[in-house]
């Protein structure tokens, strides 16, 4: 089971570090549709004075945008004919951590809550954390591990916005998987990164090569699910602005090129509220190991919008990319959807379907509810598929947006699970993204099509 790290702060350890004057500024933020960092930057003093004791609001808005921040329709929860009102951001004392790559700089997460106190439903921690009650309820804890690829230029990201991101330089110009030397080359910042994360209250294992031009991981260890989700968006705010202070820029993009995409493979498995093995027996898996994969795969292609939200994120499901097709398991079978590995403790699934883009708490929560649908229902777990899943005859993920919009927003097991408000949010956040990309002229078409057509 997971530890408090050492480095995460107490309200009053964080108030010492303000009197004392270390720290100046505390940034509150929460996680938003997109999995982004959104919030306020206070002043120490005020934070003190006010914020810790009676909180901060921002518009509704703030989960009611696409990635642009532009106004929407559609949205049952926040609507110009709803006047755009305040939510209210609830800190999280468990998140203090200080920020050593800002200067004299804290950070709380929040959850969201309307200003009668019920919970914003919508709210991706929100949604996430509801999914660990139920677990809880029936006697679970869930720990999870995110593994993020990024891909890193020697461009800013001023300079990348001038060149519309085209000819681009990436930080290695070959394939550097598992390559000390490709890592060397960008050790500087990958250093700095693993280092400040750590001072950020995370158990920084190690960093990689991946096989894309400039393409690299940064590990952690695993943690309770919710304290996963909430670093792993701490974590990808602070990379970017760290890569910029390097004069660099690093996108998790599901699918930047042609050549391999980044993936976030997410590890998961369950203890029991006392510490105790779940997923594991003496003779191996356990029957309640098999009930939660079954479940996962049961309800794949249905919540495949809570593991790939944007257009982008299907691109990187091709034949022989690393990236599933098939929803299919197997045991330490990289071509499936999930793969079982490890045994007795280190007992775990993992997802492959979500990349780089994907939102922590969306993907958990989704993986968590198929599973536990899975053990309430016993599913049988279908025998494991030996061999290349990409040539099997397996049911397949979405291959579009839109087709895993429409698998989510039909879905009754869905609506079950998660509630009508939340499917109906997110089915709206995916109708919002595939409008834009409808009315969109892409660089595709321009060269087809100027001077041939």
């Amino acid at each position: 089971m997971s530890t408090r790290h050492p480095q995460l702060l107490t309200v009053d350890e964080l108030k010492g570090l303000i009197e004392d004057g270390a720290v100046d500024t505390v940034i509150v933020a929460f996680t938003d549709m997109q999995g982004r960092l959104q919030g306020k930057r206070f002043h120490g003093r005020y934070f003190l004075d006010v914020v810790a004791e009676h909180g901060t609001e921002g518009c509704n808005y703030l989960l009611s945008v696409d990635i642009d921040m532009n106004t929407v329709d559609g949205y049952a929860m926040s609507s110009w004919e709803k006047g755009y009102g305040d939510m209210e951001f609830a800190l999280d004392f468990d998140t203090i951590r200080v920020l050593t790559h800002l200067p004299a700089t804290a950070m709380i997460q929040c959850d969201l809550v309307w200003l009668d106190h019920r919970p914003v439903v919508q709210s991706p921690r929100t949604i996430l954390k509801a999914q660990l009650d139920k677990a809880a309820d029936a006697g679970f804890v869930a720990l999870a591990g995110t593994e993020l690829e990024f891909i890193v230029f020697d461009t800013t990201y001023e300079d990348a916005w001038t060149a519309g991101y085209r000819d681009l330089t990436p930080a290695n110009q070959y394939n550097i998987d598992y390559s000390i030397l490709g890592t060397s080359r960008v050790e500087p910042l990958l250093r700095d990164i693993r280092n400040h994360m750590y001072a950020a209250g995370m158990r920084v294992e190690s960093a990689k090569g991946e096989c894309n031009l400039g393409q690299h991981e940064i590990g952690f260890l695993y943690d309770e699910a919710l304290m996963t989700a909430d670093n792993h968006s701490v974590y990808k705010n602070s990379a970017k602005e760290i890569a910029s202070q390097h004069g660099k820029s690093v996108t998790f993009m599901a699918k930047f090129n042609e050549r391999e995409g980044s993936s976030c493979h997410i590890h998961l498995s369950l203890r029991g509220d006392d510490g105790s093995m779940v997923f594991w027996e003496k003779e191996g898996r356990s029957a309640t190991y098999d009930w939660f994969i079954a479940g996962v795969l049961a309800t794949m292609r249905d919540f495949t919008l809570m593991y790939a939200p944007n257009v982008n994120s299907y691109k990187r499901f091709q034949p022989g990319s690393f990236a599933p097709t098939a929803i299919a398991w197997g045991e330490d079978n990289r071509t499936c959807a999930v793969r079982l590995v490890g045994h007795g403790a280190s007992a775990r699934m993992e997802n492959r379907v979500p990349g780089g883009d994907v939102n922590p708490y969306l993907a958990l929560a989704a993986m968590l509810a198929g599973g536990l649908h899975g053990i309430e229902n016993e599913l049988t777990l279908e025998e494991p598929l030996s061999g290349n899943a990409y040539a099997s005859d397996k049911e397949h993920v979405p291959s579009t947006l839109r087709e895993a919009r429409d698998a989510w927003h039909g879905s009754a097991l869905a609506r079950e699970l998660f509630g009508e408000e939340v499917v109906d949010h997110y089915t709206n956040m995916a109708d919002v993204e595939l409008a834009s990309f409808d009315a969109a002229v892409t660089d595709w078409e321009l060269r087809r099509s100027f001077e041939r057509m």
